[in-house]
Protein backbone atom coordinates (compact mmCIF):
# COMPACT_ATOMS: atom_id res chain seq x y z
CA UNK A 1 0.00 0.00 0.00
CA UNK A 2 2.73 2.62 0.73
CA UNK A 3 4.61 1.48 -2.06
CA UNK A 4 1.22 2.02 -5.01
CA UNK A 5 1.65 5.80 -2.70
CA UNK A 6 5.18 6.26 -3.89
CA UNK A 7 4.59 5.52 -6.87
CA UNK A 8 2.28 7.65 -8.08
CA UNK A 9 2.64 10.80 -10.20
CA UNK A 10 3.12 13.31 -6.99
CA UNK A 11 1.89 16.65 -6.57
CA UNK A 12 0.59 17.90 -9.98
CA UNK A 13 1.84 21.38 -9.78
CA UNK A 14 5.17 19.86 -10.00
CA UNK A 15 4.46 18.26 -13.02
CA UNK A 16 6.73 18.95 -15.74
CA UNK A 17 4.64 18.45 -18.49
CA UNK A 18 1.79 20.95 -16.97
CA UNK A 19 4.10 23.65 -16.47
CA UNK A 20 3.24 25.21 -19.91
CA UNK A 21 -0.95 25.12 -18.79
CA UNK A 22 -0.19 26.39 -15.46
CA UNK A 23 2.53 28.92 -16.89
CA UNK A 24 -0.41 30.37 -19.07
CA UNK A 25 -3.04 30.41 -16.16
CA UNK A 26 -1.17 32.43 -14.24
CA UNK A 27 -0.70 34.79 -16.87
CA UNK A 28 -4.35 35.02 -17.64
CA UNK A 29 -5.06 34.82 -13.65
CA UNK A 30 -2.84 38.23 -13.22
CA UNK A 31 -4.24 39.84 -16.25
CA UNK A 32 -7.82 39.57 -14.98
CA UNK A 33 -6.70 40.46 -11.38
CA UNK A 34 -4.33 43.35 -12.50
CA UNK A 35 -7.62 44.83 -14.41
CA UNK A 36 -9.95 44.27 -11.89
CA UNK A 37 -7.97 46.16 -8.98
CA UNK A 38 -7.29 48.91 -11.99
CA UNK A 39 -10.74 49.37 -13.01
CA UNK A 40 -12.26 48.69 -9.99
CA UNK A 41 -10.73 48.34 -6.53
CA UNK A 42 -7.90 51.32 -6.83
CA UNK A 43 -10.09 54.36 -8.30
CA UNK A 44 -12.58 53.01 -5.23
CA UNK A 45 -9.74 53.32 -2.47
CA UNK A 46 -8.63 56.61 -4.09
CA UNK A 47 -11.55 58.41 -3.80
CA UNK A 48 -12.13 56.94 -0.32
CA UNK A 49 -8.83 58.76 0.80
CA UNK A 50 -9.76 61.58 -1.25
CA UNK A 51 -13.05 62.09 0.64
CA UNK A 52 -11.12 61.37 3.69
CA UNK A 53 -8.25 63.94 2.77
CA UNK A 54 -11.34 66.93 2.21
CA UNK A 55 -12.89 65.79 5.46
CA UNK A 56 -9.91 66.74 7.60
CA UNK A 57 -8.78 69.79 5.79
CA UNK A 58 -12.27 70.92 6.46
CA UNK A 59 -12.01 69.66 9.94
CA UNK A 60 -8.40 71.68 10.20
CA UNK A 61 -10.61 74.62 8.73
CA UNK A 62 -12.96 74.46 11.45
CA UNK A 63 -10.59 73.97 14.48
CA UNK A 64 -8.78 76.53 13.15
CA UNK A 65 -11.65 78.89 12.89
CA UNK A 66 -12.70 77.81 16.30
CA UNK A 67 -9.20 78.64 17.88
CA UNK A 68 -9.72 82.19 16.45
CA UNK A 69 -13.02 82.38 17.84
CA UNK A 70 -11.91 81.54 21.26
CA UNK A 71 -8.97 84.11 20.80
CA UNK A 72 -11.15 86.81 20.23
CA UNK A 73 -13.14 85.90 22.80
CA UNK A 74 -10.16 85.86 25.40
CA UNK A 75 -9.45 89.08 23.84
CA UNK A 76 -12.89 90.78 24.41
CA UNK A 77 -12.99 89.22 27.50
CA UNK A 78 -9.52 90.97 28.94
CA UNK A 79 -10.72 94.21 27.15
CA UNK A 80 -14.11 94.04 29.02
CA UNK A 81 -11.98 93.00 32.49
CA UNK A 82 -9.59 96.10 31.62
CA UNK A 83 -12.38 98.06 31.09
CA UNK A 84 -14.57 97.51 34.28
CA UNK A 85 -11.59 97.64 36.02
CA UNK A 86 -10.65 101.36 34.64
CA UNK A 87 -14.51 102.29 35.70
CA UNK A 88 -14.39 100.87 39.02
CA UNK A 89 -10.96 102.79 39.51
CA UNK A 90 -12.56 105.78 38.20
CA UNK A 91 -15.55 105.24 40.48
CA UNK A 92 -13.53 104.77 43.65
CA UNK A 93 -11.29 107.82 42.67
CA UNK A 94 -14.14 110.37 41.94
CA UNK A 95 -15.75 108.64 45.52
CA UNK A 96 -12.64 109.69 47.06
CA UNK A 97 -12.40 113.27 45.92
CA UNK A 98 -15.96 113.49 46.58
CA UNK A 99 -15.39 112.36 49.89
CA UNK A 100 -12.77 115.05 50.98
CA UNK A 101 -14.56 118.39 49.84
CA UNK A 102 -17.55 116.87 52.17
CA UNK A 103 -17.57 117.33 55.61
CA UNK A 104 -16.95 115.09 58.17
CA UNK A 105 -20.67 114.47 58.97
CA UNK A 106 -21.20 113.18 55.29
CA UNK A 107 -17.74 110.58 54.78
CA UNK A 108 -19.59 107.78 56.24
CA UNK A 109 -22.15 108.27 53.70
CA UNK A 110 -19.56 108.60 50.77
CA UNK A 111 -18.41 105.09 52.42
CA UNK A 112 -21.52 103.73 52.12
CA UNK A 113 -21.79 104.88 48.25
CA UNK A 114 -18.38 103.82 47.45
CA UNK A 115 -18.94 99.91 48.71
CA UNK A 116 -21.88 99.70 46.90
CA UNK A 117 -20.70 101.17 43.60
CA UNK A 118 -17.28 99.27 44.17
CA UNK A 119 -19.90 95.99 45.23
CA UNK A 120 -21.59 96.74 41.47
CA UNK A 121 -18.28 96.87 39.69
CA UNK A 122 -16.88 93.86 41.25
CA UNK A 123 -20.71 92.10 40.58
CA UNK A 124 -20.40 93.47 36.85
CA UNK A 125 -16.81 92.08 36.27
CA UNK A 126 -17.37 88.56 37.74
CA UNK A 127 -20.39 88.57 35.12
CA UNK A 128 -18.00 89.26 32.43
CA UNK A 129 -15.96 86.84 33.36
CA UNK A 130 -18.11 84.25 33.90
CA UNK A 131 -19.29 84.82 30.19
CA UNK A 132 -16.11 84.81 28.78
CA UNK A 133 -15.62 81.71 30.35
CA UNK A 134 -18.56 80.10 29.51
CA UNK A 135 -18.37 81.27 26.07
CA UNK A 136 -14.42 79.42 25.74
CA UNK A 137 -15.79 76.40 27.30
CA UNK A 138 -19.25 76.03 24.43
CA UNK A 139 -16.03 76.06 21.85
CA UNK A 140 -13.76 74.40 23.56
CA UNK A 141 -16.24 71.29 23.80
CA UNK A 142 -17.26 72.12 19.84
CA UNK A 143 -13.83 72.02 18.79
CA UNK A 144 -12.80 68.87 20.90
CA UNK A 145 -15.88 67.12 19.74
CA UNK A 146 -14.80 67.83 16.14
CA UNK A 147 -11.06 67.04 16.55
CA UNK A 148 -11.82 63.58 17.90
CA UNK A 149 -14.35 62.79 15.49
CA UNK A 150 -12.26 63.70 12.46
CA UNK A 151 -9.86 61.69 14.04
CA UNK A 152 -12.53 58.96 13.40
CA UNK A 153 -13.19 58.67 17.36
CA UNK A 154 -16.65 58.92 18.94
CA UNK A 155 -17.39 61.98 21.51
CA UNK A 156 -20.03 61.77 23.35
CA UNK A 157 -21.18 64.59 25.14
CA UNK A 158 -20.55 63.49 28.50
CA UNK A 159 -16.60 62.32 28.40
CA UNK A 160 -16.24 65.56 26.12
CA UNK A 161 -18.02 68.13 28.93
CA UNK A 162 -15.67 66.46 31.50
CA UNK A 163 -12.49 66.49 29.63
CA UNK A 164 -13.30 70.38 28.81
CA UNK A 165 -14.33 71.16 32.45
CA UNK A 166 -10.62 69.20 33.97
CA UNK A 167 -8.81 71.08 31.60
CA UNK A 168 -10.19 74.75 32.12
CA UNK A 169 -10.18 74.07 35.86
CA UNK A 170 -6.54 72.75 35.70
CA UNK A 171 -5.94 76.01 33.70
CA UNK A 172 -7.68 78.35 35.91
CA UNK A 173 -5.49 77.16 38.91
Amino acid sequence: MAETAASGPGMPQLDVTTFSNQIFWLIVTMVVLYYIMSRVALPRVAAVLADRRGTITSDIAAAEEYKRKAVQAEEAYHKALADARAEANRIVDAAKAEMQAELDVQIAKADAEIAAKTAESERRIREIRDGAMEMVADVSKDVTRDIVESMGGKADARSVNAAVAARLKGAAA
